[in-house]
């Protein structure tokens, strides 16, 4: 199966540049990521963590 898949991939031509691009996307995603909960404000934090136990807006419907 695996022989199928890579004898496929190389008649396409310019093929090889997609897994660097894909490589590019998720070390930028977890980058900016890791930046933003580094940079995060702890008031932030502590509000967003205290969502679900938030009983005020109980909304029935």
């Amino acid at each position: 199966m695996l022989k199928f898949v890579k004898n496929h991939m190389d008649s396409i031509a310019g093929i090889e540049i997609y897994p660097v691009i894909s490589l590019i996307i998720f070390f930028t995603f977890f980058v900016v990521l890791f930046w933003w909960v580094i940079t995060a404000k702890k008031d932030y934090i502590d509000k967003v963590s205290n969502m679900p136990l938030d009983n005020q807006n109980d909304d029935i419907l």
